[in-house]
């Protein structure tokens, strides 16, 4: 028997359509959409993908994360892994696309190299 989602795909991306899949997707660039209500909201477009996906504030901040840039237009060719995650909207636990960094991706803001080891001072320098 055939879904809603068989019919009515549109082209914003849901997470009925990762399909249990945790793909890697790479940010091909970031617009601003103007919807029915009134409301703007930033689209992420990926390289390679006809579907969009609307980003809200979380995802926004997950990828502000993993690129270490607050702005959008630095995002393009970041990699990032699409995840399904359930949530509360409206009173009710729905499926939703969440962003983590791929296993295999380094953070763009590396860790501090180690600090020089102190070397402690010679017992026969210390005065008493």
């Amino acid at each position: 028997m055939a879904k809603a989602s068989d019919f009515f795909t549109g082209k914003s991306l849901k997470a009925e359509d990762l399909d249990g899949r945790e793909p890697v997707v790479t940010i091909a660039k970031v617009t601003v959409q103007q919807f029915d209500d009134g409301t703007r909201k930033p689209v992420i477009h990926f390289e390679g993908k006809d579907k969009t996906l609307v980003c809200n504030k979380t995802n926004w901040n997950s990828i502000v994360d993993i690129t270490g840039e607050e702005d959008s237009d630095n995002w393009k060719g970041c990699k990032i892994k699409l995840v399904t995650a359930r949530v509360d909207f409206q009173g009710k636990r729905v499926p939703a696309i969440r962003i983590e960094a791929p296993s295999t991706q380094r953070q763009a803001r590396p860790a501090p190299p180690p600090a020089e080891p102190v070397m402690a001072p010679d017992v026969d320098d210390i005065p008493f």
